[in-house]
């Protein structure tokens, strides 16, 4: 049963791949905390939520650029900037132009040529350079982007090249462009479709919290076109598809917790479901998860006074009758104030099923289930536990998930599997679920184990295990096979309960993380993905949207 509580909150997703963010606004009553004068979430007042002030989106906006297949000659086009892709020149030799660049260059004149010698451009993966042409031509600028060697090209590469386009016309600053794509080799149709996420990617910044979006430093790029010539029409499809998906993983990942809350995950989840066909949402209640008895989850969110919202999405496999394939997907959304990032594998499954909703496998059904609440200090909170130095200082609570299991908290910091333990049960008892992964940023022993750039994966199953890493490989995304180890399951025994929520100190706590989730899954194939690394990226702005592309890949080779 779906009921939403809040009225003030206003959330809009990226649904379609060129559409502009709708709105939407929850209705219901307003929590009994809004009406003693205490400000809402996001700063707005009550008297400015009367006013119909709204808050912000939760997606990241696609780009309003076009990005088109084009099969226009380059020598024949018209416009403001032309990019010129060259491979790296191996030692002794020089930078050679394909047939298509050769005949553009011979028609400004050998502009490109000359640009080439006077920047002495080497063609080093992602390097430019860039030259103004007299007025009068057929185009104001050439660029050339360098693709670095061609026996080392791959999909990291190709992202690079479409990430350097969108660095162009942020720069250049063109309305009109176009790109010709490699040759000698010319790109295969995934790894033209990597290229295109990135260029529409990087043309999609994130001002969503900004106060003058339109302002010089915050604006987008006034790029109004970009024509791909001799691009896969199918690649460039698919990666709109993709790319909205990253950018609503992304947006609900940066956002902090005061606008990323339960009640607007739902939401999310809601205009999902509303605007793709095959697509079908169930959200419990409070009472709802009572009564299925999931006292893991709903332990996690007793201190705060924003309800949990149990998501489930449902993808039909098209065509109805049985599939031949029936996954699920679950991911830990709980938010606390610092972290806004936990929520992390909770963003990459309602990203995935953004993208799959579009691409539409055959032949698969595909659950995505988000265990989202707040996890906060009150007096209703969990109790913390003792030290493992200091074993019967404290007292510590003891929950029993939907299975019966029994946990002993000691860490409420490890509330993420407390949440993914019954998301688990629940998954699992939709019956003849043929594979179940979970997705979390769990452990911060993760990120000391594999450094920020890889996921950790740990299953049960090897079929499933490599069908991951392909799917993750794919893709370019960074997925490392972690140990399973049975040597450490004694490790989350606890002496009044079934398990502990933490592990033994002294490392492998990522591993004993796995091994408590596992104690939640009987008989299907199983895998557990910590993104704690990857989900985050400073230097490239924050939230990376990890976790989509891997997962739609995997839906997608199940299917085939």
């Amino acid at each position: 049963m779906y009921k939403l509580r809040s009225r003030v909150f206003s959330v809009s997703l990226l649904l379609s791949s060129n559409s502009v963010a709708q709105g939407y606004s929850l209705g219901g009553s307003l929590p009994h905390r809004f009406s003693r004068g205490v400000a809402l979430r996001g700063g707005a007042s009550p008297r400015a939520a009367a006013a119909g002030a709204q808050e912000a989106a939760t997606a990241v906006p696609l780009t309003s650029a076009s990005l088109a297949a084009s099969d226009a000659a380059a020598s024949d086009w018209t416009g403001d900037m032309m990019v010129v892709p060259v491979w790296e020149a191996k030692e002794g030799e020089s930078i050679a132009l394909g047939a298509e660049a050769a005949a553009l260059d011979a028609a400004l004149s050998g502009a490109v040529a000359d640009l080439i010698a006077d920047s002495e451009f080497k063609g080093k993966a992602g390097s430019s350079a860039v030259v103004s042409l007299p007025r009068g031509g057929n185009v104001r600028k050439v660029a050339v982007v360098g693709m670095g060697l061609s026996t080392d090209f791959k999909i990291s590469g190709a992202r690079k090249f479409g990430a350097t386009l969108a660095t162009l016309a942020t720069e250049q600053k063109p309305k009109q462009a176009a790109a010709l794509l490699p040759t000698g080799p010319a790109l295969a149709a995934d790894t033209q479709q990597a290229a295109f996420e990135a260029a529409m990617l990087g043309l999609s910044p994130d001002t969503r919290y900004k106060s003058d979006a339109d302002s010089d430093e915050n604006k987008p790029p006034p790029l109004q076109a970009l024509a791909l010539l001799g691009a896969d029409a199918g690649a460039l499809a698919r990666a709109r598809s993709f790319s909205a998906g990253v950018l609503l993983t992304r947006g609900l990942v940066a956002s902090p917790a005061n606008y990323a809350t339960p009640t607007s995950l739902a939401a999310c989840a809601k205009e999902i479901a509303d605007r793709f066909e095959g697509m079908t949402l169930t959200v419990l209640e409070r009472a709802e998860c009572e009564a299925r008895g999931m006292g893991a989850y709903l332990g996690v969110s007793q201190g705060a006074v924003e309800p949990p919202k149990f998501i489930h999405l449902c993808l039909s496999a098209p065509g109805g009758g049985k599939p031949a394939k029936k996954i699920a997907y679950a991911g830990a959304g709980s938010m606390i104030e610092k972290m806004k990032f936990d929520m992390g594998g909770a963003g990459a499954v309602l990203g995935a099923a953004r993208t799959l909703a579009e691409v539409r496998p055959a032949g698969v059904e595909v659950h995505f289930i988000v265990a989202s609440c707040e996890n906060m200090v009150s007096a209703e909170a969990m109790r913390p536990g003792a030290t493992l130095a200091r074993p019967l200082v404290s007292p510590r609570d003891i929950l029993t998930a939907s299975n019966k299991k029994t946990i002993e908290v000691l860490n409420t910091d490890a509330e993420g599997r407390l949440t993914l333990a019954d998301a688990l049960v629940y998954a699992e008892a939709l019956g003849e679920v043929d594979t179940i992964v979970d997705v979390a940023t769990l452990t911060g022993a993760c990120i000391v184990a594999l450094g920020p750039d890889y996921a950790g994966m740990w299953s049960s199953d090897e079929a499933l295990s490599k069908a991951l890493l392909d799917a993750a490989a794919s893709h370019g995304e960074l997925l490392w096979q972690m140990p399973l180890a049975p040597e450490y399951r004694e490790q989350i025994n606890s002496k009044i309960a079934d398990l502990a929520n933490l592990g033994a100190p002294g490392g492998g706590g990522s591993i004993t993380a796995a091994l408590f989730l596992n104690e939640f899954v009987k008989e299907s194939a199983w895998a557990h993905l910590d993104i704690a690394g990857p989900v985050w990226n400073d230097k490239a702005g924050g939230a990376t949207g990890y976790g989509v592309r891997t997962l739609a890949a995997y839906a997608e080779a199940v299917a085939a």
